[in-house]
């Protein structure tokens, strides 16, 4: 294999995204109170579940680590979002690239969220996905993106002549830029692609 891809979760595989922003705050609302939130995810620097809510924290000088319970009640919405309105939905094709990426031969997948590993267990499954084979690295593991895709990179264990990473908002974008990764954007945000479906795998 000489080809590394990886791919964001949110908004790259998934149309999540504004589910998963919608519930995250709110259980950052629910578990913190009447806190002071940035108007938009541009407005933090580090862009993952574990950044955001450490700046949070910051910003209205709250103490302690209430890291484990704003999750655990993030992931209990994303279960009742399920329930009550069904699963999540692929973006176009995803499922289908990555079986054809898998059967190449000549590239290797992993997933690189900047949301927790528990959510994006839960949001994959929902939506059918067929992931076990694959590494994934999570805010669990580090709270700035750079961080997450690189521990995604090693979870590979070899080199490869071309990484190539799959996301949909400008924090994927300039992370591949610091990374010096090939990056290939997903979704309106960003004039991505919107379908898999014409997709060539990289080389």
């Amino acid at each position: 294999m000489t080809h590394a891809v990886l791919f964001d979760i949110d908004g790259t595989l998934l149309h999540s995204a504004a589910v998963d922003d919608a519930l995250y705050r709110e259980a950052v609302i629910r578990v913190l109170g009447d806190v002071r939130l940035r108007p938009t995810l541009h407005d933090y620097e580090a862009i993952t579940d574990t950044g955001v809510l450490g700046q949070i924290l910051r910003d209205n000088d709250i103490p302690g680590d209430p890291l484990d319970e704003v999750r655990s009640l993030f992931v209990q919405l994303l279960e009742k979002h399920v329930d009550a309105h069904g699963p999540f939905v692929e973006v176009p094709g995803a499922s289908d690239f990555l079986k054809r990426l898998e059967s190449s031969g000549d590239h290797a997948v992993a997933f690189a969220t900047g949301g927790w590993r528990e959510s994006a267990m839960l949001k994959l499954d929902s939506a059918g996905f067929v992931w076990n084979g694959f590494p994934l690295a999570s805010s669990n593991d580090h709270h700035e993106r750079t961080g997450i895709m690189a521990i995604a990179l090693s979870q590979l264990g070899r080199a490869f002549e071309t990484v190539t990473y799959y996301g949909d908002g400008p924090w994927d974008r300039d992370a591949c830029l610091a990374l010096g990764w090939n990056f290939v954007a997903v979704g309106p945000a960003l004039g991505g692609i919107e379908s898999y479906g014409d997709q060539d795998v990289p080389a």
